[in-house]
């Protein structure tokens, strides 16, 4: 921090002294290099008061002994008003926010090692980033000077479309402990727009919702337009405007040979024809794709979303297929969640993680059977996989118990929510339809 501007310059002034002070600093601020500059880039004054903004400095957040308290700390309590701002509607910030449960379970299956690099190609908040450093921290306690300076300044990249969040992504970071004035953890701009060049052994990501792809377009005249983007990229297998599958892509080509992914995907992943069916059987022949998470929903602030993880490893080319079996736990049929009243815990995948076997892979064993077809663990081979209409993935297995016992249902609020949630689904299907129907020329 420029000690022109740093804090104890704040404490010593009050009124319109203090005013043009602060708004000097954040001006300089954003003008730096490095972590520090892309924090504060655009910064402005909110306040309207000089009073009230000595009030906070002085009153409220000098108050606090911050430098006695850990990077853990400082960084739970950034996490702790993230969340607090994705449960209000009204702010729109819960689209950059994965359950953090779900997270810390996706980076326990993919266990990061201290030498290796992680990417989150979509990467919000910075949830995906933090969560692994955190894990190579705890499973490392002996890390070497150099091992503590690559997690720092180059074990992590983020990638970010919107400035607002990518400036809250870095400020997250900064406090766990990642990024430096030497070094910036994230990227900002369109993700999909071109292959970077770098190659990462560790790929987490839960890309956005929502099909279509778009660029918004202003005029001369100062008229807004936006246009259906066709990504067309020679590293890519197909092309579509389904930004889910471009990500998927995307991740592919990110991650070096034999390194593995996590990654958050809606329904329509699985079972989209045309480009989809393509991607998938692509998927399952380049890479191995070796395992999928059915989610429940409730868990994501985007209404209406169905959604999985799938994990794969990319491999160098080959002849035969490198997806032997593809194993599927279900933790959606007969599960119910809501983000309030019956959130995701970590406890609720302990199961999940226990069965995906970390590091130890060929030790799985199939939880159904002929005789338990209760089981949520279940492999299915390749040729039985490439065998499916449009290779689909949508794979289930248990039985509803509402569809099969009236007297077995839910509370009536998470019928109606499942209702509500299935309608809004139904809906953003027809909305891509007539945005289709739209774009056709006759």
């Amino acid at each position: 921090m420029p000690a022109a501007y740093a804090w104890p310059t704040l404490l010593v002034r009050d009124g319109d002294d203090l005013f043009d002070h602060y708004r000097h600093a954040l001006e300089k601020l954003g003008q730096e290099k490095g972590t520090l500059g892309l924090i504060f880039a655009k910064a402005q004054n909110k306040f309207q008061d000089p009073a009230k903004l000595r009030r906070v400095i002085v009153d409220l957040i000098d108050a606090e002994t911050w430098t006695v308290l850990g990077a853990d700390v400082k960084g739970d309590a950034y996490e702790g008003l993230l969340e607090k701002n994705a449960q209000d509607t009204k702010s729109g910030a819960g689209q950059y926010f994965t359950p953090r449960a779900l997270i810390a379970a996706m980076v326990e299956c993919i266990d990061p090692k201290p030498a290796e690099r992680v990417c989150d190609p979509a990467c919000g908040t910075g949830g995906f980033l933090f969560s692994a450093h955190q894990h190579v921290v705890d499973h490392n306690p002996n890390l070497t000077k150099d091992e503590k300076k690559h997690l720092k300044e180059s074990a992590f990249v983020g990638f970010e479309l919107v400035q607002a969040t990518a400036r809250v992504c870095a400020m997250n970071l900064l406090l766990h402990g990642i990024g430096s004035e030497k070094s910036v953890p994230m990227r900002v701009g369109d993700a999909l727009g071109a292959d970077p060049g770098e190659r990462f052994e560790v790929v987490l990501a839960n890309p956005p919702f929502g099909k279509k792809s778009s660029t918004v377009i202003v005029g001369e005249d100062g008229r807004v337009t936006s246009e259906k983007d066709k990504i067309e990229r020679d590293d890519f297998w197909a092309t579509t405007s389904n930004k889910q599958l471009n990500f998927v892509q995307h991740i592919k080509t990110l991650l070096a040979i034999y390194g593995r992914a996590a990654v958050v995907l809606s329904d329509n992943v699985l079972f989209e024809g045309g480009a989809g069916e393509t991607i998938r059987k692509k998927l399952l022949h380049e890479c191995d794709l070796h395992t999928l998470l059915r989610l429940p929903t409730g868990l994501f602030y985007a209404q209406g979303v169905k959604a999985n993880v799938l994990f794969f490893d990319k491999k160098p080319a080959s002849e035969k297929p490198w997806t032997k079996k593809l194993w599927i736990y279900d933790l959606r049929t007969n599960k119910h969640f809501t983000l309030k009243t019956s959130p995701l815990r970590r406890a609720d995948l302990d199961e999940f993680v226990q069965l995906y076997k970390v590091g130890q892979r060929h030790q799985r064993v199939e939880t159904w059977s002929a005789d338990n077809t209760d089981g949520r663990w279940r492999a299915y081979g390749y040729h039985e996989l490439i065998a499916r209409d449009k290779t689909s993935l949508d794979i289930f297995w248990l039985k509803d118990d509402s569809l099969a016992d009236s007297g077995n249902l839910p509370a009536p609020a998470v019928i109606a929510q499942e209702i509500v949630e299935d309608l809004q689904a139904a809906l953003e299907q027809f909305k891509l339809i007539a945005g289709d129907l739209d774009s056709i020329v006759l």
